[in-house]
């Protein structure tokens, strides 16, 4: 069918061309990432709790990151479409010195990890002083990884862009078998290696990202993409660029890191509503949910690349077209995912057997919630890549402070207010969401994000 609302057979092959390699990487190092949480639940509620409340903090930290590799991404995908090769190599410049310089921080700032700071997600829960210990065990060991990771998310998502989807989906699988081995072995001390327990698991990320960052190198200096440059020439920046980059990545991050601090505080108060069962249970069914959250990356990367690179050779009314095809196929995406969401819940006896009822009760309803709301939220994800794929970012920053001041506010009423458990408020404040979809439906008629950027920064410069 080609119509208004539903492009060709050959468009939605090149998405899922794009997509459905960054979905199974996605997938593999969330499966891993489940595998990780079935290990450490091993150790009991208590011990795994204390991991997932620095998940917390690290996902802060991730959303930050994938925030300014997704701003130069912005500018690469554009002028991959205009075959720039001194604008790519601007873009990966932003994004290999501005993530370097904030994963040193964090790795710093994980090394000294402040107890208060982790109270903070543990107001009021019964067993806070025992988690707490647990969690600055595992910030410690896993400190170094984040340096490692933000060089190899810079290369990984310039690859992507540059619709070079198949090495970094490998090299995923490849760092995600290695951490699960070392998993095994550091965790629980086999092979004669010590038990080392939530630290193991923290030691084998390090060894796993590590291993990654290798492979990266390896693989940019064999196949040298056009955004890959000298290493001596690191600081030849255009700052004009720079500058704009960093101007777009503002909103974005406005945007981004309110949301996340939104997750964040809800995940604080979700945790005042019992003891250990409450941390594990919820963070056992989100570590599920991530196997179907991944059709949110894979719409977001094709959205960003194909309509970013239209709008980079100066085809706007094909971008145009291409806007309605890409919103009504990410909704059926969302559809199928949703169906899939489900009968995940048949993991949770299995994967968290050692869990106490409670906890697996509520990660079975935090998933059943998360996949019902698949459908809106891959609607919603396509609306702000197609927004910041033209460099529209204030329509996400917008969208994120009205209702993300709805969700919060909801969120605060429900657990002060009311009797209801986390997985009914869970679901009842997330209804936000709509909020978020209905304006950013308006501001994309208003057709900001149809802007050829590349053309923009040649005329500047």
């Amino acid at each position: 069918m080609n119509n208004k609302y539903f492009g060709t057979w050959k468009f939605y092959k090149r998405a899922l061309a794009i997509a459905i390699p960054i979905m199974l990487q996605l997938f593999i190092q969330n499966l891993v990432s489940l595998i990780d949480n079935f290990m450490v639940a091993g150790l009991g509620d208590v011990k795994m709790s204390g991991v997932n409340v620095c998940g917390q903090i690290n996902f802060v930290f991730i959303v930050l990151i994938n925030t300014l590799c997704m701003s130069g991404g912005i500018f690469m995908s554009q002028f991959k479409g205009a075959n720039d090769k001194r604008g790519m190599q601007q873009s990966f410049r932003f994004k290999l010195l501005v993530t370097g310089f904030f994963g040193v921080v964090y790795a710093l700032l994980c090394w000294w990890a402040p107890r208060g700071l982790y109270s903070l997600l543990l107001h009021n829960n019964t067993d806070a002083a025992a988690i707490i210990d647990q969690t600055v065990s595992y910030a410690k060991s896993v400190a170094l990884s984040w340096i490692f990771m933000c060089i190899s998310q810079s290369i990984a998502s310039s690859l992507r862009e540059v619709e070079i989807v198949r090495p970094p989906l490998v090299i995923s699988i490849i760092a995600t078998l290695v951490n699960t081995v070392f998993n095994y072995i550091l965790i629980y001390g086999h092979f004669g290696a010590p038990r080392l327990e939530v630290a193991g698991a923290g030691y084998a990320t390090v060894i796993a990202r590590g291993v990654e960052l290798i492979l990266f190198l390896i693989y940019a200096a064999y196949r040298k993409p056009d955004f890959l440059f000298k290493l001596i020439t690191i600081l030849n920046i255009d700052f004009l660029l720079g500058v704009k980059i960093l101007k777009k990545s503002v909103l974005i991050l406005v945007s981004e890191l309110l949301w996340a601090f939104s997750e964040t505080v809800a995940t604080a108060l979700y945790n005042t509503l019992g003891g250990a069962e409450v941390v594990s249970g919820m963070a056992g069914g989100f570590a599920i949910c991530n196997l179907f959250f991944i059709c949110f990356s894979g719409i977001v990367t094709a959205t960003t690349v194909i309509v970013g690179q239209e709008l980079g050779a100066g085809h706007l009314e094909e971008a145009r077209i291409q806007k309605n095809w890409i919103l009504t196929g990410s909704t059926v995406f969302g559809c199928i995912f949703l169906v899939i969401g489900f009968a995940t819940t048949l993991l949770v006896p299995h994967v968290f057997a050692n869990l106490t009822h409670e906890a697996r009760r509520i990660a079975c309803g935090v998933i059943i919630v998360g996949a019902a709301y698949l459908p809106l939220w891959a609607f919603l994800n396509a609306q702000y890549a197609i927004s910041r794929a033209g460099g529209d970012v204030k329509m996400g920053a917008i969208c994120d402070v009205a209702a993300n001041i709805a969700y919060i506010a909801s969120m605060f009423f429900f657990v002060l207010c009311t009797s209801l458990g986390p997985i009914a408020i869970y679901a009842l404040t997330k209804i936000s969401d709509f909020i978020k979809a209905g304006i950013a439906h308006w501001w994309l008629k208003k057709e900001k994000w149809l802007v050829n950027l590349a053309a923009e920064s040649k005329q500047k410069n």
